[in-house]
């Protein structure tokens, strides 16, 4: 069965997407697109100076709709990265950009007769992957976001680096907004196998400043370069992987939750089918709040984006 995959937005993001799965050889087939044109063919031209020196051969095709039809999973990675240098750190920034141009991406996803699976990156993230699914009209459980599976991975690499661990030792979420808004439920967090809260509890760790530590790592890194990439890329690609595989993994990202009425993250088992399984936390009365705040505020921005 050839692997299919399909990269819109060929920014920092998209092209970071991109090479890691040619570098790579996750797939057979990728298709790029992207309305500039000279970027998006010298990327492809990129990828296929490379072939000669990798182990693996992928076919590139470019800004060509119609190869969607028969493609696995469509990465959004589109956007505007200028309107994210603003004070706040504030993700929304970029929504209306992305409100205007997601609605005529998704409608000739549509009308490419694509009925595979939506891994949005593109921020806000949350109401972006809503207005995908509203306007595609595919299943809630076959398009989702990357999430808080990047703000996890934040998360993890603060909490490693004050007990001088290593990242993937640590298990647990942060939940709810992938922006301000989102927050590690700590009672879900174990470092080898033990409740961080009890290990905060024997060594004075301060959790509230690991939260921010992982929270504004974004911010660290688009202040030093004005743009991220490789950490969001690679939960994308991880993402994708876990479809293409039928891996069945719980991941925090960004998925529809009738409880709360919107999309936001939340663990799910990811599978060949998308969303084939919600999990349920036991989450403590704090972290209940802090979700519903998450979900409230989510809420509004997508009836702001709809009033627009």
């Amino acid at each position: 069965m050839t692997r299919k995959v399909a990269v819109i937005g060929m920014g920092n993001v998209g092209a970071a997407v991109a090479h890691y799965i040619v570098a790579s050889g996750f797939v057979d087939d990728l298709v790029l697109i992207d309305k500039n044109e000279k970027k998006v063919q010298a990327d492809a031209l990129d990828f296929r100076d490379a072939m000669a020196n990798l182990l693996h051969h992928t076919n590139i095709y470019v800004n060509d709709y119609s190869q969607l039809k028969d493609t696995e999973v469509i990465v959004s990675a589109l956007g505007n990265i200028k309107l994210q240098d603003n004070p706040n750190a504030d993700r929304f920034a970029e929504l209306p950009f992305t409100s205007t141009e997601v609605p005529e991406v998704a409608k000739k996803i549509k009308e490419s007769g694509f009925n595979g699976k939506i891994v949005a990156i593109t921020n806000p993230v949350d109401v972006i992957t809503s207005i995908y699914q509203k306007v595609t009209g595919l299943p809630k459980e076959h398009v989702m976001g990357t999430g808080t599976l990047l703000d996890s991975a934040r998360m993890k690499r603060a909490v490693a680096n004050n007990l001088h661990v290593d990242p993937r030792s640590v298990e647990g979420y942060n939940l709810g907004e992938h922006g301000n808004s989102q927050f590690t439920a700590w009672s879900t967090v174990r470092v080898l196998d033990q409740p961080i809260l009890k290990l905060a509890e024997e060594r004075g760790l301060d959790l509230d400043k690991i939260d921010q530590e992982a929270r504004m790592g974004g911010w660290t890194i688009f202040q030093g370069k004005k743009y991220t990439n490789y950490g969001v890329a690679t939960s994308a690609v991880r993402l994708v992987n876990t479809i293409l595989s039928d891996a069945k993994t719980v991941m925090a990202v960004s998925n529809y939750r009738e409880e709360y009425g919107c999309y936001l993250s939340y663990p799910a088992v990811v599978g060949r089918d998308g969303i084939e399984e919600q999990v349920q936390l036991d989450l403590t009365e704090e972290e209940l709040k802090k979700l519903q705040n998450s979900a409230d505020f989510i809420h509004q921005k997508y009836e702001e984006s709809l009033g627009k």
